[in-house]
């Protein structure tokens, strides 16, 4: 047989099986945390596809990006392309081991952008060392606004792991401030907890249901190689099953 055209979905999926609730649970999560962090206010998880808010993500952990060639007030793909460079270099100096999907993120798509955040926010957590990060400051010489938003308590008040939970890294990552940050609340323990299980829960739904649906597409090949005659019939049951299967619109 050969490999299957079906692409297998995120587990951020917008399809109502995957679950609209929690996914707009975590879509909400994961923006005020970006925006309590950086006192930004990102209204939508696409405008992390300009990459400027990812990189100043990655400065609050290392805090040696080159903020002043990250553009905020941009809206063109090569302008976005330039700060991704940004980020990807960052990720070689510091041994990331993760590959930035450049592409798919400057296409301002909610289903990449809404993965790849979540997945730095599990870096952020585990790397984070702790302390105040004054993003204002921070980007202050790179073009962006002063202030987008109400300035939040701290970086440490962010929600979920919002202190520094986990092992130093292993890469030429920073070492921690003098006297590191507070403990996480038990409430910000318990609900990152939370959003870790559903991430799990969105995995196996996702994991299952694609199952079914590679099985689906599995009988319609072994049919078609018994008679590939059904395949040509554009009105028929095969084309109908076959244009649902391969269509790669997502509904907002």
């Amino acid at each position: 047989m050969g490999e299957s055209r079906y692409e297998k979905p995120s587990p951020y999926t917008t399809d109502a099986t995957f679950g609209l609730h929690r996914l707009e649970l975590l879509r909400q999560e994961l923006l005020a945390w970006l925006n309590n962090l950086l006192q930004l206010n990102v209204t939508k998880v696409e405008q992390c596809g300009t990459g400027a808010a990812l990189c100043q993500i990655y400065d609050s952990i290392f805090q040696d990006l080159p903020m002043s060639r990250v553009k905020f007030n941009v809206n063109t793909e090569y302008a976005y392309l330039q700060n991704f460079k940004i980020l990807q270099n960052t990720f070689t100096k510091h041994g990331i081991d993760r590959p930035v999907p450049v592409e798919a993120l400057v296409k301002c798509k909610m289903q990449d952008n809404l993965e790849f955040l979540q997945w730095t926010k599990r870096y952020w957590d585990q790397y984070y060392p702790g302390g105040d990060y004054d993003a204002l400051v921070r980007r202050k010489a790179s073009g962006a606004p002063a202030a987008t938003a109400p300035a939040p308590t701290s970086a440490r008040t962010s929600g979920a792991g919002a202190a520094r939970r986990g092992t130093t890294p292993t890469t030429a990552a920073r070492g921690a401030r003098p006297g590191g940050a507070p403990p996480a609340s038990a409430a910000a323990i318990k609900e990152n907890t939370q959003l870790k299980d559903t991430i799990v829960g969105l995995e196996r739904e996702r994991d299952f249901y694609f199952s079914k649906l590679r099985d689906i597409e599995l009988l319609l090949q072994q049919a078609i190689e018994a008679d590939p005659e059904i395949e040509k019939d554009e009105e028929g049951l095969v084309k109908h099953i076959q244009t649902i299967l391969y269509s790669t619109e997502v509904s907002d």
